[in-house]
């Protein structure tokens, strides 16, 4: 449920004082405090709460968070610890008085990047927003921009067999599923597992083991492949889809077979039985 919005009371307390008579008011995150459309911010990402349930995490704080960690560079375990000791981050998050522990979980960082997914292009707005009132940022530097993406980080896995037999067999059980071919086997938990431990074995160098998880995952996906064939039998189209996601490309390679007289003639076995 979207939390109350944020909203400073001014109150002073007997036995704390606020952070605003303990910090330095000129210091560049407070005025980067005041700068900030926080108001904004919360009305664009109300969508993303639902009406019903407990009330969510104040979006200031979180959004404070997300933008301290971009702006010193820091992970989202320093970010958390450094908030517990720095006053500048408590009044930065919307803090009126000193807290001396973190008020929620660590792991709420990353649930909350999930969660905006695209919405996370408004830091970027309102940034160049502040920048632009702030006199930093002129008009005539945005007519044209450079990105240099030679070191940036992109989350692409290298693709083992492993990995592409365990995407495999959760493709077709999710186009199983979608299409209401009920198999008889999903496979979901041992593929999981034998790409887990086939990762394992290579990294501890015990390539027999890891050869072993692998012949796992190709029967398995050989299972279901056949069994879709089987229950969507006559479909012609659904059967040339199926039939691209064959485990023969990541198995062994073939094993010589002996060769028979017809092989060593040349001679096929269809023209041994029709030689007219």
């Amino acid at each position: 449920m979207r939390p109350k919005q944020y909203r400073t009371t001014g109150s002073g307390d007997l036995f704390r004082a606020r952070l605003d008579q303990i910090i330095n008011m000129k210091h560049e995150l407070v005025q980067l405090a005041g700068k900030v459309d926080w108001g904004w911010i919360d009305g664009e990402i109300a969508p993303l709460y639902s009406e019903n349930g407990r009330p969510g995490i104040a979006s200031r704080f979180v959004i404070g968070l997300l933008l301290l960690k971009h702006i010193y560079g820091l992970s989202d375990e320093a970010v958390c610890e450094r908030w517990v000791h720095d006053p500048y981050f408590q009044y930065f998050t919307g803090e009126e008085f000193f807290q001396h522990a973190f008020p929620h979980e660590r792991s709420d960082l990353s649930h909350w990047r999930k969660r905006l997914g695209n919405k996370l292009e408004l830091l970027l707005a309102e940034s160049l927003r502040v920048a632009h009132e702030a006199g930093a940022l002129r008009s005539q530097d945005l007519k044209r921009v450079t990105v240099d993406t030679t070191v940036q980080p992109k989350a692409i896995t290298f693709p083992t067999d492993a990995k592409l037999l365990h995407a495999a067999i959760q493709g077709l059980n999710r186009l199983a599923s979608k299409h209401g071919v009920k198999l008889r086997q999903s496979y979901l938990r041992i593929a999981k597992t034998a790409a887990m431990m086939a990762g394992r074995y290579a990294h501890a160098k015990q390539f027999k083991r890891h050869q072993r998880q692998l012949r796992i995952l190709r029967s398995r996906l050989g299972r279901i492949i056949r069994d879709i064939c089987r229950k969507i039998e006559g479909q012609a189209v659904n059967r040339r889809i199926v039939s691209n996601v064959s485990p023969r490309r990541h198995s062994a390679p073939a094993r010589s077979m002996p060769m028979t007289d017809a092989s060593r003639t040349g001679v096929s076995v269809s023209e041994q039985e029709n030689p007219h």
